[in-house]
């Protein structure tokens, strides 16, 4: 959902000043070690908790970018290629990711849309699994993109789907599974999946085992070889603030290169990609991963999007991102009215992602509960409206994503208050809405029915 271009609107520094929460959260926000990171990003009066949608501008890359183009485009141009070091971002980028999800060196490589990746990594799986294979598991919340891929590359290989929920994978996989696809966290609930158990559960089938990052790489500590994960894909515009479509990454398993075949063995994979040969041999290692010409200008935006994260570690921003949506969430319960939303995000932290997505519904008697009227997405629009930024998935949820490097305990503490301020508005609304109907002379209401009716057709 796009932001408004309304000047926002702030409670103001009188009404924060006023509420106990806030001050609560000031406090929070002068102590810990993260309190200087949102300094390397580009931020305003706005709150945005969207980065798990879009991150924020890091401060590090207009100039990089404007670097780029100037210099090794408009002056070394083709020279870049060596000179430039651009030949070898894809490693050399994947290099800087693989702490922050647990890889040691030589497992992670850039390039490509998370889609793409998704497809190598289902496909390449299919094709490492033993004889006798006749299905794979989906993780059944996955987000829509990888069902559809996941169906698509089975289909190619004569294998069926089945979706599994994620806590019951376990129990259902057999010895015929040739892999799973979960997701470490659901994007609709903020829901953090078991990565340690489902993926030794899959290992004692013989089934490899695949999961997506998109929503847990760089908001909470990832740990691929620790866990024994086979493959794994991850987009880099959410926690890693790479920039909108910035390229995502596929990280295969040190021990199952040689084995890896990718489905799509464009000429950058190949072992001699300037010798043009008609028969493809892949190159060693994770280079078998790479496909076609790199994106250069998104590549070299994410390389510098990640400077944002030297001397940080993954531990404080796990820390950070538990107590900020415990504190909204313990916001929301002062402010919000009883009734009208509610967390489908797990309490648990061993459950949790860094979102809170809430279950927006009006009243259960008011004339909008009646008419199924889509509450939610009003409520983000108004929201949005006031300057607070998360988005919306129909037909109920809000999603706030915390994004610990920049968002504030102050952030959270007003978004609070502004649900809180557009529902309890939302209710008085409904309330005079339902007491118009109740006094409304019987043949007016019957007259609005057939309105209503009318529109409808």
């Amino acid at each position: 959902m796009s932001e408004s271009r309304e000047t926002p609107k702030s409670p103001g520094p009188a009404a924060a000043g006023s509420r106990k929460a806030a001050i609560r959260a000031a406090e929070l926000d002068a102590a810990g070690p993260l309190t200087t990171t949102r300094e390397r990003f580009v931020l305003d009066d706005t709150v945005y908790l969207d980065g798990n949608s879009l991150g924020a501008l890091p401060r590090s890359v207009p100039d990089r970018i404007a670097e780029v183009i100037r210099h090794e485009w408009g002056e070394l141009r083709i020279r870049s290629w060596t000179e430039a070091g651009w030949w070898t971002a894809p490693e050399r980028i994947g290099e800087k990711i693989a702490p922050l999800i647990g890889a040691a060196p030589g497992q992670v490589v850039v390039g490509d849309s998370t889609s793409i990746n998704v497809f190598k990594a289902v496909t390449g799986g299919i094709r490492m699994a033993g004889k006798g294979c006749t299905e794979i598991l989906v993780d059944a919340t996955t987000f829509p993109t990888d069902g559809y891929i996941a169906r698509s590359a089975a289909r190619m290989a004569g294998l069926a789907v089945r979706p599994v929920e994620p806590a019951r994978i376990a129990d259902e996989v057999t010895e015929r599974t040739a892999l799973a696809l979960v997701n470490h966290v659901d994007y609709r609930t903020g829901e953090l999946n078991d990565m340690t158990s489902i993926t030794a559960a899959l290992h004692s089938a013989g089934t490899l085992a695949v999961w997506d990052l998109c929503h847990s790489a760089g908001a909470l500590p990832v740990a691929l070889d620790a866990c024994g994960v086979d493959l794994a894909v991850g987009c880099t515009y959410k926690y890693l603030n790479g920039g909108p479509g910035s390229p995502a990454y596929l990280y295969v398993r040190k021990s199952l290169q040689e084995r890896f075949e990718s489905p799509l063995p464009g000429w950058n994979s190949h072992v001699d990609p300037f010798g043009m040969e008609p028969g493809y041999t892949p190159a060693d290692g994770v280079l078998r991963g790479r496909v076609g010409t790199p994106d250069i200008l998104s590549m070299l935006a994410l390389e510098a999007a990640l400077e944002v994260w030297e001397g940080v570690a993954i531990e404080d921003v796990r820390a950070k991102s538990l107590a900020l949506t415990d504190f909204f969430l313990e916001c929301v319960s002062e402010y919000a009215p009883p009734g009208r939303v509610r967390s489908i995000t797990p309490h648990d932290h061993r459950r949790r992602g860094s979102q809170v997505s809430l279950a927006c519904s009006p009243g259960g008697s008011s004339a909008a509960a009646q008419r199924g009227a889509p509450v939610a997405g009003e409520v983000m629009a108004e929201l949005i409206r006031r300057g607070v930024v998360g988005d919306f998935r129909p037909p109920d949820v809000l999603r706030f994503g915390f994004t610990p490097l920049y968002t504030t305990f102050a952030d959270a503490e007003r978004a609070a208050w502004v649900l809180g301020e557009v529902l309890r508005e939302q209710a008085a609304a409904e309330s005079a809405s339902g007491s118009e109907s109740a006094s409304a002379p019987e043949s007016a209401g019957a007259g609005q029915e057939s309105a209503a009716g009318g529109d409808a057709g």
